[in-house]
């Protein structure tokens, strides 16, 4: 083989070598997800208009989120935890240490949730008064309630024992900014 086809063959295989290579670079840099970046899946929700008893429905990370703002009746029920919750102090679910306390929340009016039953992932149906289901004469005080297998989790997302659903619903890592509820793994909690 003459000296000139070797010196283009080995061009050309370390040509294709370095174009090989340099298309994995944005692939493998991908996987590098830094604090910054991961601010650019952080949600902000404006609460200014949000009233009491209603829900604010928004999407996180491919997840649903509800926002509810409690009423003085949900407030007073999580003061007094039924005695029938399976995890009542949500140590086996889902949720940012600022929001591991009995309102499962930074602010005790909002409560910020993914409302999916652990259950099956269904989408549970939230519940804001006891008389929207008939649960079959259940002194049930309310909260969410998940029609496809009946499993059913007070105000603050705890489920109820004896039920299908085996935790707590999670509470996604979400922060206070300037009036304003950021839900994402951005936030300095």
């Amino acid at each position: 083989m003459s000296q000139r086809r070797r010196f283009l063959k080995y061009s050309v295989i370390s040509l294709f070598g370095f174009g090989v290579l340099s298309s994995f670079v944005p692939f493998v840099k991908s996987w590098n997800i830094r604090k910054g970046r991961i601010r650019e899946f952080d949600v902000e929700v404006d609460l200014s208009r949000l009233k009491e008893g209603e829900l604010i429905r928004t999407e996180w990370m491919g997840k649903p989120i509800h926002i509810h703002r409690r009423t003085a009746e949900d407030l007073k029920l999580l003061d007094k935890p039924s005695p029938d919750l399976r995890d009542p102090d949500s140590e086996e679910s889902t949720q940012p240490m600022s929001a591991k306390n009995r309102y499962r929340s930074i602010n005790p009016n909002i409560f910020v949730s993914v409302p999916l039953c652990t259950h099956l992932g269904c989408e549970a149906a939230p519940r804001f008064d006891a008389g929207a289901v008939d649960l079959g004469g259940d002194e049930w005080p309310g909260g969410y309630f998940c029609p496809c297998h009946g499993s059913k989790f007070d105000a603050a997302g705890r489920v109820f024992r004896g039920l299908p659903a085996p935790v707590n619903m999670e509470v996604p890592p979400h922060d206070y900014r300037d009036g304003k509820l950021i839900i994402g793994l951005g936030h300095e909690a």
